[in-house]
């Protein structure tokens, strides 16, 4: 059966997209092309979702706004601030920073353990 043909319906030529496209702000907003956050799959289509990770900053890390390390620096986050990790790659941690509200990455290293 071809992929435009539904079973028991007629052929479908095109399609159309309803509605606004909702613009996310990736400082404020766990939204990246290959992943966001669980709590936005009602708003937002990502090829995966990841559960926030609970992690307390272990030493003062500095949150940047991409992993590479000469990236702006969005906050500078204190030990016992807590850091919500979606997604750890390359030594970095990208997540929320709570206490600024801020989304950005952060030293894996500078993480404790899960709370």
């Amino acid at each position: 059966m071809p992929s435009s043909q539904l079973p028991g319906g007629p052929a479908r030529r095109s399609f159309a997209l309803l509605g606004p496209s909702v613009v996310f702000d990736p400082l404020t907003q766990a939204v990246r092309r290959d992943v966001a956050d669980i709590r936005l799959a009602d708003r937002v289509f990502a090829p995966h979702y990841a559960a926030p990770m609970p992690r307390r900053i272990a030493t003062e890390a500095s949150l940047l706004a991409s992993p590479e390390s000469d990236a702006a620096i969005l906050a500078t986050l204190r030990p016992g601030e807590i850091f919500e990790v979606l997604d750890i790659a390359g030594g970095n941690a990208w997540g929320i920073a709570t206490a600024h509200n801020l989304v950005g990455y952060v030293d894996e290293a500078a993480l404790d353990s899960a709370l």
